[in-house]
């Protein structure tokens, strides 16, 4: 009896403010919200007739914002009232024991957490378990994630700090491959980013066996693809099977692998959709050929390889559908290409973005395609090379999006780089003892493509200041102009010397990788004075000698010279090209007017193939040579000849120490007088070490010969190791080189480093 007339009274209760009328609504204890906010939210304002379920999903709504630990409600004479518990905030997130700051940086978006979100367990929660994963991902298993709360302001706030205790490296200590006969581990392995531990893994070039989680699911497709290289076109590969043991954090590998037959190549036909290009012109450009065994890189570089020359006559639209007509019973393959044409496409539009400071018209003139233009796929490409060229970006993509049937868009994508430079540079030698150099450089002077320089030479033989303004395109016509002014005094071996002057040049783009161009310089070079007074009076001797008409370098004789000039360049990158060439000679005649009067004629050669291709690695072969000789018309001063040695020449070896001498009877030891002809070589394999830090190790050999004439030549050799970093502060190049077999005299280095030069 005493239930029912408790539920009598609330009833009673309950209808006598059922339909009463709401005077006011009032909400207490909330900082997160206004009241105009918490208005919209509930639905209720003064005026209405109470509802309890109205007030019911409005409690629920506020809850829901997530900013709130608790919410009820309270109905007192008409005035309604939500009473809120706020949530503590987070006043900051830290992520200690993982990696570096860019490494965290990307994690911190990750989490979901940020300073100034309400406290959420369930989302703590989340984001320990994202690290937890993403180090999983990066092969660390076992990690811990803790998390400390520091109240801040009497609970009102927390400062979250998420310990990470790294887990341990699972290690592939066996990989089975039941079925492989044919082809040897190393060749099944090859593209596998999972590998057993080989003996002394922690070593360079060796394989440590950490498990690559992210990496397991695609490497069964990646040992299929290495068989198909070799011609196995039946290949089958299971997906990877894992046995770990937590234990110790080792595990096993397991590949099930049918092999089948090699297959040899019977045939190959390209059927056009329109002729508009005839098959045996293209059969000539192709890699894959009859009677070698298949090769699926080969089928992929010729897909390209038709596209490309099909498209260079406007058919963007392209595609190009291999077919493999396979002979089980005598192991070999018809090879068929199927060429859809379409139709031929022009540009519609050219859009740009990502360039912040750059002007578009800086971008476009190095574009050699315009909307009206005819596609051309090598356009594209040539045309976003020349941008990487530049030096002003640190990422460009070129995309196609399609407009209609006969017309398309460039999307020309651009990430800006720092394009003002602090480059520094030392060198350390026997001799020369610490070098230093350093320029400030702005390739892009306020987005306009111009650019200035302030170069300083500093060092214990050496001061030169150098100050050029450039404008590569005059009116964004395909003329360049330059002006510099410098300064320097030079401790030679056995004499300083001092040179002021200034040139003018001016150039001319013949096409997006050639340039000829017409310099102007007009300088001073004086000796300034002898070190010893025995090697003075053998500059003296060899001056009068040599020099028949009187003028010595002891007289600042004049310099008005003349110098016309052809560079070439069509590499795909500024700092570190992986393909192309890079070309330049000049001659410099001396003597309009002045005293030296001579012609000195010299040439740089580059070259650089990506073999990455052909061997499947991640290997550049670079081969360099320098060349140059002089006639004299009269007067040729020792100071404009050829030196060798350094960093730019023949490395291990002091810069320009290595030059004919001249000996006399009271100086046998001779004194350095340049050479009238001199020329280097190099060659060089550099290998990627370090992918995402853009690093590489390069092995290189060097050789040059200078002289006066065929008696008086000297020849030198070198070999060495370079680090090359594009690093965060700028590209990075440390050289350790060894000279070969250097004579008695020479004067050697073992450690060479330079800073923001283009190596």
């Amino acid at each position: 009896m005493k239930k029912y007339l408790i539920l009598l009274f609330l009833l009673l209760c309950v209808s006598s403010v059922y339909g009463a009328q709401i005077t006011a609504v009032r909400y207490e204890g909330s900082t997160s919200i206004s009241d105009t906010l918490a208005t919209e939210i509930s639905k209720i304002k003064p005026g209405d007739t109470l509802d309890i379920d109205k007030v019911d999903d409005a409690v629920i709504a506020f809850f829901q914002q997530g900013y709130f630990s608790d919410v009820y409600a309270t109905f007192d004479n008409g005035v309604l009232t939500f009473h809120f518990k706020q949530r503590p905030k987070v006043a900051s997130v830290e992520i200690k024991g993982y990696g570096n700051e860019q490494e965290k940086e990307t994690l911190y978006n990750q989490i979901g957490i940020k300073k100034g979100d309400s406290y959420d367990e369930v989302k703590l929660e989340r984001a320990k378990l994202i690290i937890k994963t993403v180090l999983e991902y990066q092969g660390y298993y076992g990690s811990v994630i803790s998390e400390e709360l520091t109240p801040i302001g009497s609970d009102d706030a927390y400062a979250i700090t998420l310990n990470v205790n790294q887990g341990e490296n699972i290690i592939i200590t066996k990989a089975y491959y039941q079925g492989r006969e044919k082809l040897s581990m190393s060749e099944v392995q090859e593209l596998a980013a999972n590998r057993e531990k080989q003996f002394a893994g922690w070593l360079w070039g060796r394989n440590d066996g950490k498990l690559k989680l992210n990496d397991l699911e695609f490497d069964s497709a990646r040992i299929q693809d290495a068989y198909m290289r070799k011609g196995f076109l039946d290949a089958n590969v299971s997906p990877a099977f894992l046995e770990a043991d937590f234990n110790d954090y080792s595990a096993q590998l397991y590949y099930k692998i049918q092999e089948g037959e090699r297959y040899k190549i019977s045939d190959v036909k390209i059927v056009l959709q329109d002729p508009v290009l005839s098959e045996e012109t293209l059969l000539k450009k192709l890699k894959i050929q009859k009677n070698e065994y298949f090769n699926i890189e080969n089928l992929r570089a010729d897909m390209d390889i038709i596209k490309q020359e099909v498209a260079d006559l406007g058919y963007a639209f392209t595609r190009v559908s291999p077919d493999l007509d396979k002979n089980t019973a005598d192991s070999e393959v018809k090879v068929i290409y199927y060429v859809q044409i379409g139709q031929k496409v022009k540009i519609n539009d050219v859009i740009i973005t990502g360039n912040t400071r750059t002007a578009d018209k800086i971008i476009r003139r190095e574009l050699l395609l315009a909307p009206g233009d005819e596609y051309s796929l090598s356009q594209l490409r040539r045309s976003e090379n020349a941008l990487k060229r530049l030096g002003y970006f640190d990422k460009v993509e070129i995309e196609e999006r399609r407009v209609s049937e006969d017309s398309m868009d460039l999307l020309v994508s651009v990430q800006e780089a720092r394009t003002g430079e602090l480059m520094f540079g030392f060198g350390y030698g026997s001799y020369d003892r610490l070098m230093l150099n350093a320029s400030i450089r702005e390739r892009n002077l306020f987005g306009t493509g111009h650019s200035g320089q302030l170069y300083v030479d500093w060092s214990y033989r050496r001061q030169l200041f150098n100050l050029t303004l450039t404008n590569p395109r005059i009116l964004d016509s395909e003329y360049s102009e330059s002006v510099s002014g410098f300064v320097s005094t030079y401790w030679n071996w056995d004499y300083r010397e001092q040179t002021v002057g200034g040139s003018i040049n001016f150039g001319r783009l013949i096409t997006d990788t050639f340039r000829v161009s017409l310099g102007y310089t007009l300088s001073t070079t004086r000796i300034l004075g002898f070190y010893q007074e025995a090697t003075g009076n053998a500059y003296m001797q060899y001056f009068q000698e040599v020099y028949k008409n009187g003028v010595t370098p002891l007289d600042a004789p004049l310099k008005s010279a003349i110098s016309p000039s052809i560079y070439f360049d069509n590499t795909d990158d500024y700092y570190f090209p992986k393909n192309g060439i890079i070309a330049s000679a000049y001659l410099e005649y001396a003597g309009l007017g002045g005293q030296e009067k001579y012609s000195k004629l010299y040439g740089k050669f580059a070259a650089y193939k990506h073999l990455k291709s052909l061997i499947g690695l991640d290997l550049i072969a670079r081969y360099k040579m320098q060349a140059g000789m002089i006639i004299d018309h009269g007067y040729t001063p020792i100071t404009s000849k050829f030196y060798m040695g350094g960093i730019t020449s023949v490395r291990g070896y002091q810069i320009s120490s290595l030059t004919p001498r001249y000996y006399t009877s009271s100086y046998p030891q001779g004194i350095r007088v340049g050479g009238n002809y001199m020329m280097t070589n190099s060659v060089e394999l550099s290998y990627g070490i370090l992918e995402k830090a853009q690093m590489r190790l390069a092995v290189f050999y060097d050789y040059g010969m200078i002289g006066v004439d065929s008696i008086n030549e000297t020849m030198r050799q070198s070999w060495g190791l370079a680090i090359e970093w594009v690093s965060p502060i700028g590209p990075l190049v440390l050289v350790f080189p060894r000279a070969i077999n250097p004579a008695p005299n020479d004067y050697t280095s073992t450690f060479e480093f330079t800073m923001g030069t283009r190596f």
